[in-house]
C-alpha cells in the first residue's frame, strides 16, 4: 500500500487536498518504471519537488539527479550545456566538456522550464529520448547515455505547437505520464495550514512570536486566488511577520498585502488595482508605440515617392511623414466660387497643417526602438517587483531574452 503521508513529512510536502494526494499517488505508481514524465502546473506550485520524489523511489536512486533550469541557460550554449563540446568547437571551448545527459547517465535528470528549448535544442532531446543518442557540439561520433527524464513546465505546450515553438513529437515523447500539480487557489483547505506552517518557520529563524490570523482574516485569505501559488503566500507570510509589530493579523493589516481583484471591495485593494490598470495601459501605450515605428521603418522602405515634389523625393524622412501622417495627395472641398475639387500636393500644405504634421513625425521619431524597448521592460519589470518570468510572460519573450536584454540594457 502506498504511504502518501510518510512521502509528504519526507519532502516537505503539506497539505490534504484531494487533488495533491492524487497526483503524489500517481507519481509512486509511476517512480519504478522508465517512463518519461511530463509535470504540469503554474508557476510556484512546487513542481521541483516530485521530480526528487520519483528519483528517490525509482531503481536509478542511488545513480546521479541533475536538475535543469532550462529557461535560465543562454541559448547559443544551450546545446552545449546539455550534451557537452569538444575542444575547439567554439570560441571559449578551451577544452572538452561533458554535459548534464552524459554526467546523468544511470540517472535521472529534470529538466525545468522545457517550453523555453530552441527548436534546434528539442530535435536533439528527441533522439535522446528514442534512442539514447546524442552527439556533443563540435563532434561527430555518436555517444549512448541511459537517464530517465522529468521534464516540467508552467506554459501552454499545446499552445506553443499551434505557434510552431514546440514540436508535436517531442511533446508526446515527453508526455507518457503527465502529473498536474494543482495551484493553491484549487487547494483551499491547504491554504491555513501553509501559512501557519511558514508562520511557524519565520518566527523560529528570526526569534521572534509566530503571527496568527483572526476568523475574519482567515477568511479573507482563503477568497484570495493567490496567483503565484505557494511562493506569494510565503512571501506575504514572512513579509507580515517582519514588518508588522501586532501578532494578531486583521483584515485591515491583512489586506495590505493582497493585490487581487477578488477582493477589490477592500479600499486598499481598489488602489491597488488601478494602479495595475495604469501599469497595464501604460505598457500598452508603449508596445503601440514601438509597433508604429516598425511601420514608418517599413514605409521608408517600401514606399514609392510618386507625386511628391523633386525637394521630398530625395528626402526619406520626409516622404515617411507624407505617407504616415497626411496622404499624398490632399482633396479640399469646393469653394462657393468653384464646383470642382482641388487636388494639392505634399508642398502646397498650409502652414498649421505643415507644423501639425512636423510635430506629429517629430513625436514618433523622438525615441529610437531601442529606447521604447528599454522603456517597456523597465516598465514590465516594475510592474512585476522584479519577477523575471512574469516580465517575460507579459513582454511575450522568453525568460532567457529578457535575461540578455536586462544585461544588454544595463537595467540589473
Amino acid at each position: 500500500m502506498i504511504d502518501i503521508q510518510n512521502v509528504k513529512n519526507r519532502f516537505g510536502i503539506i497539505g490534504n487536498s484531494k487533488l495533491l494526494n492524487r497526483e503524489i499517488e500517481k507519481v509512486l505508481r509511476i517512480s519504478p518504471t522508465d517512463l518519461s514524465v511530463l509535470i504540469i502546473g503554474e508557476s510556484g506550485v512546487g513542481k521541483e519537488v516530485f521530480p526528487q520524489i520519483i528519483h528517490q523511489n525509482s531503481v536509478r536512486k542511488h545513480g546521479p539527479y541533475i536538475a535543469v533550469n532550462c529557461g535560465a541557460i543562454p541559448e547559443g550554449t544551450i546545446d552545449s550545456e546539455l550534451f557537452g563540446h569538444e575542444k575547439g568547437s567554439f570560441t571559449g571551448a578551451l577544452a572538452d566538456r561533458k554535459g548534464y545527459f552524459e554526467v546523468a547517465d544511470k540517472g535521472t535528470i529534470f529538466l525545468d522550464e522545457v517550453g523555453e528549448l530552441p527548436i534546434a535544442t528539442q530535435a536533439r532531446l528527441l533522439r535522446v529520448l528514442e534512442n539514447g543518442e546524442f552527439i556533443k557540439v563540435g563532434s561527430s561520433k555518436v555517444q549512448k547515455t541511459n537517464v530517465r527524464l522529468v521534464a516540467a513546465t508552467n506554459v501552454d505546450l499545446l499552445k506553443a505547437i499551434r505557434n510552431g515553438k514546440f514540436r508535436e513529437d517531442l511533446y508526446y515523447r515527453l508526455n507518457t505520464v503527465p502529473v498536474n500539480i494543482p495551484p493553491l487557489r484549487d487547494r483551499k483547505e491547504d491554504i491555513l495550514l501553509l501559512f501557519r506552517k511558514f508562520a511557524s518557520d519565520c518566527a523560529e529563524k528570526y526569534k521572534m512570536p509566530a503571527i496568527n490570523l483572526n476568523d475574519d482574516s482567515r477568511a479573507l485569505l482563503i477568497k484570495y486566488r493567490f496567483h503565484g501559488n505557494i511562493r506569494e503566500l510565503k512571501n506575504i507570510t514572512e513579509r507580515m511577520s517582519i514588518i508588522e509589530q501586532e501578532r494578531e493579523i486583521t483584515p485591515e493589516i491583512l489586506k495590505n498585502y493582497l493585490l487581487d481583484t477578488d477582493v477589490s471591495h477592500l479600499p486598499a485593494l481598489q488602489r491597488a488595482e488601478a494602479e495595475q490598470n495604469f501599469s497595464n495601459e501604460r505598457e500598452l501605450l508603449w508596445k503601440i508605440l514601438l509597433d508604429m515605428r516598425k511601420d514608418i521603418s517599413d514605409l521608408k522602405q517600401q514606399i514609392s515617392p510618386v507625386g511628391f515634389p523633386q525637394s521630398a523625393k530625395n528626402d526619406d524622412t520626409e516622404v515617411a511623414r507624407a505617407a504616415v501622417l497626411q496622404p499624398p495627395v490632399l482633396v479640399k472641398p469646393a469653394t462657393q466660387d468653384s464646383t470642382k475639387k482641388k487636388s494639392v500636393t505634399y508642398d502646397e500644405y498650409t502652414e498649421e497643417e505643415a507644423h501639425g504634421a512636423a510635430d506629429n513625425a517629430a513625436l514618433s521619431e523622438s525615441m529610437t526602438m531601442e529606447d521604447m524597448e528599454k522603456e517597456m521592460i523597465r516598465v514590465a519589470l516594475e510592474r512585476h517587483r522584479g519577477k523575471r518570468r512574469n516580465a517575460a510572460n507579459d513582454l511575450k519573450i522568453s525568460e532567457r531574452t529578457l535575461y540578455r536584454k536586462i544585461k544588454e540594457y544595463d537595467l540589473e
